[in-house]
């Protein structure tokens, strides 16, 4: 059973870039979070574009895009938004994580 939740969110500037990348590759508006081990900091952020919401998924959405977490992840990314920033440095996807004790320079990987 899929599970709309309201603790882990999705900026409007991330929404409306997945929304424009989504329509160049003729995919649904759908961003997937997974954390994975490894990293320079134990854990890993992974973003990709979903072809659907799989069973156990937690489902955030704004404006129309849909941010979907499995349910191992979203125990480490509870609270979480996921951004999207611009910079002298390159354009990405960021999250804040409360949850996380430390991060590294990268800005994907982190430690709880």
């Amino acid at each position: 059973m899929n599970m709309i939740v309201t603790d882990v969110t999705l900026s409007a500037a991330a929404a409306a870039r997945v929304a424009a990348i989504a329509a160049k590759q003729e995919k649904p508006a759908i961003l997937r979070l997974s954390v994975e081990g490894g990293g320079c900091s134990g854990f890993q952020y992974r973003f990709g574009l979903s072809d659907g919401i799989d069973a156990g998924d937690s489902i955030a959405e704004t404006d129309g895009v849909k941010l979907v977490v499995d349910s191992i992840s979203l125990d480490l990314v509870r609270g979480s938004e996921v951004d999207f920033v611009e910079s002298l440095g390159g354009a990405a996807f960021r999250v804040t994580n409360p949850q996380a004790a430390s991060g590294c320079g990268c800005g994907t990987s982190f430690a709880v």
